[in-house]
């Protein structure tokens, strides 16, 4: 940032503020998505962020470094939309199939997968010094939905500290609040956080044993073999679907729903295209036409592989949700 770019943005240019805040739109986008778990309510806090900067730039002092400046804009437009119910909950969808009761009711039914092309476009930042979760656990699946379920304060002031590596008294200055009170809020974030994310190891993302499992899920799941599918998960794997609420643990429990639904759908396998979401394999999920040799998109299926096993699968449900991602809005064959 230079001055004259700044004197420029404040007199009005337009293209003087986008060369100011383009640098940072992207971490600003993934900052309001780990906060508000919704690609849909990212792309909108984004928007509110650049405007509430534009109209508010004569504001900045300097005194923190514009990135900083931004940060604070976007945590405080997030925190507000929580709080002033802007949150967009989806309707609960009423499956095609009466479904077997579900092992549990989640609470995140807003939660959305995030597509890896857009991290691949962030900048790498260097993190502060009181970095705790570093680069792809900072947006993997369990994550996201974890920080779900702290409040929003916590959520704001872990991600602040713990990801960003913003120190307590920046944290504080951010939340208009005492370095006191951000450490705890802090502290019990984190106790929640470790309880909720439990300790699950992963495969790293694009090593021979991600690509394995991730082969062997797609031919069992397209191929309509529950036995096949059900091979790969751990004892305690989670089957979920938002944003209808319904979980499934466990192998029995995810057996009796995906016999469920191969019963609605006879002679009909799911057909997947690979992607990948929250760092983690994932797969467009598209189902084919009664009467023609095309399928439609679903949702999107995101896979949680640990060394061996798979510990959890995702099913996004939103025919709009492949299209995020670049995936083709329909498939023939």
């Amino acid at each position: 940032m230079t001055e004259a770019t700044l004197a420029r943005a404040r007199a009005g240019d337009g293209d003087a503020f986008r060369e100011l805040t383009e640098p940072y739109r992207g971490e600003l986008h993934l900052h309001c998505y780990r906060i508000l778990g919704s690609l849909t309510d990212a792309d909108d806090l984004l928007q509110e962020t650049l405007l509430a900067a534009w109209r508010g730039l004569d504001t900045f002092a300097g005194r923190a470094s514009l990135r900083a400046w931004l940060y604070r804009i976007a945590t405080n437009r997030c925190l507000n939309a929580l709080r002033d119910g802007r949150r967009r909950v989806p309707a609960e969808p009423v499956p095609p199939f009466d479904p077997p009761e579900p092992t549990r009711r989640g609470e995140a039914t807003w939660l959305q997968p995030y597509p890896d092309a857009l991290l691949e476009q962030i900048p790498d930042a260097d993190p502060g010094p009181e970095v705790r979760y570093h680069g792809r656990e900072a947006v993997e699946l369990a994550f996201i939905a974890a920080l779900q379920q702290l409040p929003p304060r916590q959520t704001a002031t872990l991600v602040l500290r713990d990801v960003l590596g913003y120190s307590a008294a920046e944290v504080a200055d951010m939340l208009v609040t005492t370095e006191t009170a951000v450490k705890g809020t802090l502290q019990r974030a984190r106790a929640t956080l470790d309880r909720r994310r439990g300790d699950v190891t992963l495969a790293r993302p694009g090593s021979a044993e991600e690509r394995d499992l991730t082969r062997r899920f797609a031919d069992a799941f397209t191929a309509d073999d529950i036995n096949g599918v059900v091979a790969l998960l751990t004892d305690d794997a989670w089957l979920a679907m938002p944003p209808a609420p319904h979980e499934y643990h466990g192998p029995d429990a995810i057996v009796s729903f995906l016999r469920a639904s191969t019963a609605w759908r006879p002679g009909r396998p799911f057909r997947l295209v690979a992607t990948r979401a929250n760092t983690q394999a994932a797969f467009g999920w598209y189902l084919p036409d009664r009467t023609r040799p095309i399928a439609h998109p679903a949702g999107l299926i995101v896979l949680t592989p640990g060394p061996h096993q798979i510990h959890a699968i995702t099913q996004f449900l939103g025919n709009d949700l492949p299209l995020r991602f670049g995936l083709p809005a329909t498939l023939t064959w």
